[in-house]
């Protein structure tokens, strides 16, 4: 089958000129010569090799081609208008590390769901794997505790993360060395915190396994105090040799904000 090579420059005139049936309106409208619209309409048909328009002294008519071909670009018309103005359902891709979505993050999303209508997509991965995927526009918008500031994206400072040390019974946080490690990777606080480390490691790659097992007497482990804010019964103490750190939101640097994640940030400001 012959390729043909459509010339998109002159679909505007065919256009217009099929709106009205008529080449003196369709020039009005343009604002140019009836005689370049006729020129368009033919270098137009020439480039398919097929007549869209029958030309007569007084009535200008599609051929089915022609109709055809307005058919289709009146249906792609549509799907623009939809993709830029349309109100349909958006859905927006979130990032996130794994302790912010298991507390602070939760209230986020029942607030989002009571207001806003578009699709919402959360995923947990590590900091690496976060700020990889934002910049490969797979994630609208990702937290972690690193400020971005790049050409591609940009970072909002929402609120400073205070970790502790946590355990089931009373300790001396000094004494932490002597019991079982309950950590989340091998880029874990405890291993910033201390220089001495235990004899037993556990390594488990979530932040809920991890209390669970504090509270079961396993061991002891480092978190964010928001993790634990309900619970009573756990002992927690302040460590001295932890960086402070802060949680992020880091977006693409859009020129305008695409108004369905500008919703969900509106939301989070205001908390």
């Amino acid at each position: 089958m012959k390729e043909i090579s459509l010339d998109y420059r002159y679909l505007k005139a065919f256009m217009i000129t099929a709106k009205y049936l008529n080449f003196s309106k369709a020039a009005d409208e343009l604002n140019i010569a009836q005689s370049a619209v006729s020129r368009q309409i033919k270098l137009l048909e020439e480039s398919v090799n097929e007549q869209l328009i029958i030309r007569s002294s007084k009535k200008v008519l599609l051929t089915e081609k022609g109709e055809s071909l307005l058919a289709e670009i009146e249906r792609l018309e549509d799907s623009v208008q939809e993709i830029f103005f349309g109100h349909m359902n958006k859905t927006i891709r979130v990032g996130i590390l794994h302790g912010l979505l298991e507390t602070w993050f939760n209230e986020i999303m029942v607030d989002f769901a009571k207001t806003s209508q578009h699709q919402l997509i959360v995923e947990v991965n590590n900091l690496d794997k976060l700020k990889e995927k934002l910049h490969a526009r797979k994630y609208d918008l990702i937290f972690t505790t690193e400020n971005i500031q790049s050409e591609l994206a940009s970072s909002l400072k929402l609120f400073e993360e205070h970790l502790v040390l946590v355990s089931k019974t009373e300790i001396n946080p000094k004494d932490a060395s002597n019991y079982n490690w309950i950590c989340y990777s091998d880029e874990d606080q405890m291993f910033h915190a201390y220089k001495k480390r235990s004899n037993k490691i556990i390594m488990v790659n979530s932040v809920t396994a991890m209390l669970n097992l504090v509270r079961k007497g396993v061991g002891v482990a480092i978190v964010p105090d928001h993790l634990i804010a309900e619970d009573k019964n756990l002992k927690r103490y302040e460590v001295k040799g932890i960086p402070r750190q802060h949680i992020h939101l880091s977006t693409l640097n859009f020129k305008n904000m695409p108004s369905h994640i500008k919703l969900i940030i509106d939301l989070i400001k205001k908390r």
